[in-house]
């Protein structure tokens, strides 16, 4: 991804991107977006916390350039996992109650000057 002026994009810029992509993505699918970015305050985080009907949605957004070799959802790794549910279980305490349905799920974005991002909502990912 290359900026207007021919820069290339950072990795942060792509992060926040694929982020508002993914957020985009999951309002148009009828979810309410409750945090993005939640970090819990033991250590934890989770990219967007979502809410369709009643089913809570603990989303981690991966976003790579259409070219990589590798699939944004193998950048899941266990320590990842362990660090979303983490964030997960905080915000569950918040709510005081874990008699809710919940699941993790997994955007991944794909991306390539001039052209629409591609996206995979990869549900019930671990």
């Amino acid at each position: 991804m290359t900026a207007p002026d021919g820069q290339p994009r950072d990795r942060k810029w792509l992060g926040n991107y694929g982020e508002n992509v993914a957020a985009d993505f999951l309002r148009a699918s009828g979810c309410r977006i409750l945090a993005r970015n939640f970090s819990a305050p033991r250590g934890g985080e989770v990219d967007i916390v979502a809410r369709h009907h009643k089913l809570l949605l603990f989303v981690e957004v991966k976003t790579r350039r259409a070219n990589t070799r590798i699939r944004p959802l193998d950048a899941v790794g266990r320590d990842k996992q362990h660090l979303i549910e983490r964030g997960a279980n905080a915000w569950l305490r918040q709510l005081h109650t874990r008699d809710i349905p919940w699941r993790f799920d997994v955007i991944e974005i794909l991306v390539a000057d001039g052209e629409k991002p591609r996206v995979n909502h990869v549900r019930d990912a671990f």
